[in-house]
């Protein structure tokens, strides 16, 4: 018998997202299964060294104090909770929840999922001959100077499955992917066998749709502006059912709101292509469709599944080295010399190994109105392999010296100071390794442990090949404009590369805009693609192009040096960038259009 939608509601997008969601969730609207997302790449990095120090730690703490109220509403309500808070010590959050469900006096079932923590196995594995190609670059973990730290395989839900149907009703995770906290629930709740791939696949959009929390409500959307109540924009709901498709929805009591465009947003964000790759499926979302089917209700369907591969990606980190970031502030005019000068004066007598880098941030207004229209960041980064270097270099003292000798107009601001501190800096390495390698299970309360369920078949699709458009000419009347008035955007990190998805609800705008954005159009408005490889996608069923940037962001956000470290803002950028837009696609909304744009006619 078909079982009604599971409703999967979402408290938590990263580690330090809102702490007040645990108690909007629970005072909202009905739902089954509670899930929380707290691990971006580097956040386990830095769990895994507090679980250094601290072998009882390297968990994520504040959710025991966000859980603790609502334990007795959870059990009474027969709830479901679902997290990758366990991060580096899964076990040691489960422990730390069955004291506080004993202190309550409730009952409740803790299960941890257990298998992605290979740290202490990447010795044996690499002499089994394992040699964790680079996911980007195919070189072995052999070519890579650092010494990891941390090494977690990404894990698919079906440990999660096992835990729920072994009677579990809170499921701790370690680095299972973002989707697998939706997809475990999902499978269980529906009865899911390991070859239903298209359910699974459409089980992974909703996972993916919803964990990054409010970004599917209006957060981080580049259409906020239409957005009501945006100031606390609120969780987001997944209906899933039972052949994966799924309508995502929000707390009916809570800010923002669940668009087509919020939830396209977030499909584009964070992706390699059309193809989705996940332990426990492949996931195709080229017919993917995305409608309204009433207000804060968004439908999604068309997501097809095939066999996952037979590899899995391994999140390892290791210490490169030392960082040391002040800001100072450069004002017009001459701001290139003076930036030079201030360069030449921090050069000399710099240890061997430090590097400097400069990055002005801001342009000048031409005729300034005010100071700070006049002024430029100029962000000061000093990098060297020890922390002794960095103290023998002292930035800080280096900075302040120039007082008097340097530049015109020079400071800093004073109620930050100056520091010369260093902070780590962390490299990233996503190997790939088989998944059956990997002991991937579910750890009950009374020490059972039950095998994950593995795909019965894997296979190696690649990403589609999209041509290129070719130039068009342009019509007769058209007008410069910024591109952000006619489409939306969404960017985000893979590793080192960059993403981003341009897309539009207007099907005019959509035939323009698919044979405007090549990817030289695009290296054209990106000035840091210009020398790197590009891919390009569209998605004509959401009128999207998609593009993925590699190694703009270096090896990864945890060590690269730009000041938007994960490529957050690209979106944003792009869509300031003026291009010539046809004047029939900007008639009717004079509203939205900016007097000062330069008319070509």
């Amino acid at each position: 018998m078909t079982r009604e939608p599971i409703r999967v509601a979402n408290f938590s997008g990263y580690f330090g997202d809102r702490r007040s969601a645990v108690d909007e969730a629970m005072a909202g609207d009905r739902f089954d299964v509670l899930v929380g997302d707290y691990l971006a790449e580097i956040t386990l990095a830095a769990l895994s060294a507090a679980y250094q120090r601290d072998p009882r730690r390297g968990y994520v703490d504040y959710f025991v104090d966000q859980v603790r109220p609502h334990l007795a509403a959870i059990a009474d309500r027969g709830i479901k909770v679902v997290t990758n808070a366990g991060g580096f010590h899964p076990a040691g959050l489960a422990a730390a929840l069955r004291d506080e469900i004993a202190a309550a006096g409730v009952e409740l079932r803790v299960a941890h999922v257990d298998g992605d923590n290979i740290l202490d196995e990447l010795p044996r594995l690499r002499r089994d001959g394992h040699r964790f190609d680079n996911l980007d670059g195919g070189a072995p973990l052999a070519d890579w100077a650092a010494t990891p730290f941390a090494a977690n395989a990404y894990l698919g839900g079906w440990g999660v499955a096992a835990a729920l149907d072994s009677g579990a009703d809170i499921v701790v995770c370690g680095r299972v992917t973002d989707a697998s906290l939706t997809v475990g629930p999902a499978a269980w709740w529906h009865g899911w066998h390991a070859s239903d791939f298209d359910a699974l696949a459409g089980a992974v959009v909703a996972g993916h749709i919803i964990e990054c929390g409010p970004h599917a409500v209006g957060g981080n959307f580049s259409g906020f502006l239409d957005i009501p109540h945006r100031t606390v924009p609120g969780f987001p709901i997944a209906e899933i059912a039972a052949d994966g498709s799924c309508v995502v929805t929000k707390h009916a009591r809570d800010g923002g709101a669940v668009t087509r465009d919020t939830v396209t947003a977030q499909i584009m964000y964070e992706i390699q292509g059309p193809v989705y790759l996940n332990p426990d499926v492949t996931v195709r979302l080229d017919d993917l469709r995305v409608r309204d089917v009433g207000p804060d209700r968004v439908a999604v369907s068309g997501a097809l599944g095939g066999p996952p591969p037979h590899t899995t990606k391994v999140a390892i980190f290791g210490p490169i080295g030392f960082s040391v970031v002040n800001t100072v502030f450069v004002t017009s005019p001459h701001i290139e010399e003076k930036i030079a000068l201030i360069r030449d004066q921090l050069m000399p007598g710099l240890p061997d190994g430090v590097t400097l880098d400069l990055t002005p941030i801001g342009t000048p207004a031409a005729d300034p109105e005010s100071q700070w229209a006049a002024t430029v960041a100029l962000r000061v980064m000093a990098t060297a392999p020890t922390a002794d270097a960095l103290a023998e270099a002292d930035l800080a003292r280096r900075l302040g010296s120039l007082y008097l000798q340097g530049i015109p107009g020079y400071y800093h601001d004073g109620a930050a100071g100056l520091h010369s501190s260093p902070r780590p800096r962390i490299d990233y390495w996503p190997g790939l390794l088989p998944l059956t390698v990997l002991d991937h299970r579910a750890v009950l309360d009374d020490g059972r442990r039950v095998a994950a369920a593995i795909p019965p078949t894997t296979d190696v699709v690649a990403q589609p090949v999209h041509p290129e458009p070719r130039e068009a000419p342009l019509p007769d009347r058209v007008t410069r404009a910024p591109l952000g008035l006619v489409a939306h955007a969404r960017s985000g990190d893979k590793g080192g590369n960059s993403n981003v998805g341009i897309w539009t609800r207007d099907p005019r705008v959509w035939l323009w805009l698919r044979g405007f954005l090549s990817s030289d159009e695009l290296r054209r408005l990106l000035p840091e693609a210009k020398d790197l490889d590009v891919d390009r996608h569209e998605f004509p069923e959401l009128q999207a192009v998609h593009f993925v940037i590699r190694g703009l962001l270096g090896t990864g956000g945890s060590s690269n040096t730009r000041v938007d470290q994960v490529g957050k803002a690209i979106g944003e950028y792009l869509r300031s960038r003026q291009v010539l837009i046809p004047d029939d696609l900007l008639a009717g909304d004079d509203s939205d259009r900016d007097p000062t744009t330069e008319e070509q006619r």
